[in-house]
């Protein structure tokens, strides 16, 4: 099965959320770094997990997981960022989980049309 723009950007994004967790580490960043780390990679495993969906609810919900993972994500960046805890810039990261928010916002507001409509 060909992979979906939402998989291909969420795994992406999760590289990126890897590269930085190992930046942060580097400057001695531990509490945040480790809870980015969890949020940010699993919005792509949910989203991977939805593809094997057992019902449409079921893809509903794991969608909904990582819609609510990508949005704490974007807490823990505009946190680094606000707080100046590390120079490193996250301003193209944050530009990434408004597009991941924006792509999974239509996807589980289409599903539950979809639903709703059957």
């Amino acid at each position: 099965m060909k992979e979906s723009l939402v998989q291909k950007k969420s795994f992406e994004f999760s590289l990126k959320i890897i590269s930085l967790f190992r930046d942060l580490k580097k400057e001695k960043e531990f509490i945040i770094s480790s809870q980015l780390l969890r949020s940010g990679t699993s919005i792509g495993a949910n989203i991977e997990e939805a593809t094997a969906a057992q019902s449409k609810r079921d893809f509903i919900a794991k969608m909904s997981i990582s819609s609510k993972e990508v949005r704490e994500t974007k807490y823990w960046l505009r946190l680094l960022k606000e707080s100046e805890l590390t120079q490193i810039d996250v301003k193209s990261l944050l530009l990434d989980v408004e597009e991941l928010i924006r792509i999974l916002t239509s996807i589980v507001k289409t599903s539950q049309k979809n639903l709703t409509q059957n």
